[in-house]
Protein backbone atom coordinates (compact mmCIF):
# COMPACT_ATOMS: atom_id res chain seq x y z
CA UNK A 1 0.00 0.00 0.00
CA UNK A 2 1.21 3.52 -0.76
CA UNK A 3 0.37 6.59 1.30
CA UNK A 4 1.33 10.20 0.63
CA UNK A 5 1.53 13.24 2.90
CA UNK A 6 1.91 16.78 1.51
CA UNK A 7 3.60 19.57 3.46
CA UNK A 8 4.45 23.14 2.49
CA UNK A 9 7.27 25.48 3.43
CA UNK A 10 8.81 28.75 2.33
CA UNK A 11 12.49 29.07 1.46
CA UNK A 12 14.88 31.19 -0.53
CA UNK A 13 17.57 30.02 -2.91
CA UNK A 14 19.46 30.91 -6.04
CA UNK A 15 20.96 28.95 -8.89
CA UNK A 16 24.33 30.66 -9.26
CA UNK A 17 25.11 29.63 -12.84
CA UNK A 18 21.58 29.91 -14.23
CA UNK A 19 21.31 31.83 -17.50
CA UNK A 20 18.16 33.68 -16.44
CA UNK A 21 16.27 35.09 -13.43
CA UNK A 22 16.98 32.18 -11.09
CA UNK A 23 20.58 33.28 -10.63
CA UNK A 24 19.23 36.07 -8.38
CA UNK A 25 18.28 35.66 -4.72
CA UNK A 26 14.59 34.74 -4.59
CA UNK A 27 12.17 32.46 -2.80
CA UNK A 28 9.36 29.98 -3.32
CA UNK A 29 6.39 28.47 -1.55
CA UNK A 30 7.58 24.89 -1.83
CA UNK A 31 5.43 21.82 -1.38
CA UNK A 32 6.76 18.37 -0.68
CA UNK A 33 4.85 15.12 -1.13
CA UNK A 34 6.24 12.15 0.73
CA UNK A 35 5.11 8.72 -0.48
CA UNK A 36 5.69 5.69 1.74
CA UNK A 37 4.93 2.04 1.25
CA UNK A 38 3.98 -0.43 3.93
CA UNK A 39 1.48 -3.01 5.05
CA UNK A 40 -1.90 -1.99 6.40
CA UNK A 41 -2.09 -2.68 10.14
CA UNK A 42 -4.64 -5.43 10.74
CA UNK A 43 -4.33 -5.75 14.53
CA UNK A 44 -7.87 -5.46 15.85
CA UNK A 45 -8.28 -2.57 18.24
CA UNK A 46 -4.89 -1.01 17.44
CA UNK A 47 -4.90 2.79 17.24
CA UNK A 48 -3.58 2.52 13.69
CA UNK A 49 -5.80 -0.36 12.57
CA UNK A 50 -6.53 -0.05 8.87
CA UNK A 51 -3.61 2.34 8.28
CA UNK A 52 -0.07 1.99 6.98
CA UNK A 53 0.82 4.56 9.62
CA UNK A 54 -0.84 7.65 11.00
CA UNK A 55 -0.47 10.65 8.67
CA UNK A 56 0.34 12.79 11.69
CA UNK A 57 3.43 10.62 12.28
CA UNK A 58 4.52 11.14 8.67
CA UNK A 59 4.18 14.90 9.20
CA UNK A 60 5.95 14.92 12.57
CA UNK A 61 8.97 13.05 11.23
CA UNK A 62 9.24 15.21 8.09
CA UNK A 63 8.99 18.38 10.17
CA UNK A 64 11.59 17.10 12.62
CA UNK A 65 14.28 16.08 10.14
CA UNK A 66 13.71 18.30 7.10
CA UNK A 67 10.85 20.78 6.82
CA UNK A 68 11.61 22.48 10.13
CA UNK A 69 15.17 23.10 8.98
CA UNK A 70 14.28 24.30 5.46
CA UNK A 71 11.19 26.38 6.29
CA UNK A 72 11.92 30.12 6.16
CA UNK A 73 15.59 29.40 5.51
CA UNK A 74 17.85 30.31 2.64
CA UNK A 75 19.04 27.13 0.88
CA UNK A 76 22.50 27.76 -0.54
CA UNK A 77 25.15 25.63 -2.22
CA UNK A 78 28.37 25.38 -0.22
CA UNK A 79 30.33 26.48 -3.30
CA UNK A 80 28.35 29.74 -3.63
CA UNK A 81 30.89 31.44 -1.37
CA UNK A 82 29.75 35.05 -1.84
CA UNK A 83 26.21 34.20 -0.75
CA UNK A 84 27.34 31.84 2.03
CA UNK A 85 29.59 34.60 3.41
CA UNK A 86 26.90 37.27 3.02
CA UNK A 87 24.30 35.18 4.86
CA UNK A 88 26.83 34.38 7.60
CA UNK A 89 27.20 38.12 8.17
CA UNK A 90 23.50 38.44 9.06
CA UNK A 91 23.07 37.80 12.78
CA UNK A 92 20.72 34.91 13.45
CA UNK A 93 19.91 34.31 9.78
CA UNK A 94 18.49 30.87 9.06
CA UNK A 95 20.75 29.41 6.39
CA UNK A 96 21.04 25.82 5.22
CA UNK A 97 24.31 25.15 3.41
CA UNK A 98 23.89 22.22 1.03
CA UNK A 99 26.40 20.02 -0.81
CA UNK A 100 24.38 20.55 -4.02
CA UNK A 101 23.09 23.51 -6.04
CA UNK A 102 19.51 24.02 -4.74
CA UNK A 103 17.58 23.18 -7.91
CA UNK A 104 14.22 21.41 -7.56
CA UNK A 105 15.88 18.20 -8.72
CA UNK A 106 18.73 18.39 -6.21
CA UNK A 107 16.43 19.41 -3.36
CA UNK A 108 14.14 16.46 -4.10
CA UNK A 109 17.13 14.09 -4.08
CA UNK A 110 18.50 15.63 -0.87
CA UNK A 111 15.08 15.40 0.78
CA UNK A 112 14.84 11.74 -0.28
CA UNK A 113 18.24 11.02 1.25
CA UNK A 114 17.33 12.66 4.57
CA UNK A 115 13.82 11.23 4.80
CA UNK A 116 14.74 7.70 3.72
CA UNK A 117 16.65 7.07 6.92
CA UNK A 118 14.06 8.83 9.08
CA UNK A 119 11.11 6.66 8.07
CA UNK A 120 12.72 3.25 8.50
CA UNK A 121 11.09 1.25 11.30
CA UNK A 122 8.94 4.18 12.35
CA UNK A 123 6.89 3.41 15.44
CA UNK A 124 7.32 -0.30 14.78
CA UNK A 125 6.01 -0.03 11.22
CA UNK A 126 7.97 -1.39 8.29
CA UNK A 127 7.82 1.75 6.17
CA UNK A 128 9.82 2.38 3.02
CA UNK A 129 10.16 5.75 1.35
CA UNK A 130 9.17 5.36 -2.29
CA UNK A 131 9.06 8.90 -3.65
CA UNK A 132 9.61 12.52 -2.79
CA UNK A 133 7.92 15.04 -5.05
CA UNK A 134 9.17 18.58 -4.51
CA UNK A 135 7.15 21.41 -6.02
CA UNK A 136 9.13 24.58 -6.62
CA UNK A 137 6.00 26.23 -8.02
CA UNK A 138 2.51 24.83 -8.60
CA UNK A 139 3.55 24.07 -12.20
CA UNK A 140 7.12 22.81 -11.69
CA UNK A 141 8.31 19.86 -9.65
CA UNK A 142 10.88 17.11 -9.45
CA UNK A 143 10.43 13.52 -8.33
CA UNK A 144 13.09 11.53 -6.52
CA UNK A 145 12.10 7.87 -6.62
CA UNK A 146 13.51 4.69 -5.17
Amino acid sequence: MLITRRLEFDAGHRIPNHASQCRHLHGHRYAIEITLSGEVVCAAGAADEGMVTDFSAVKAIANSVLVGQWDHAFLVHQGDRAVVDFLASLPGHKTVVLPVVPTAENLAAEAFRVLDAAYRDTYGHQLRLQQVRLYETPNNWADAVR
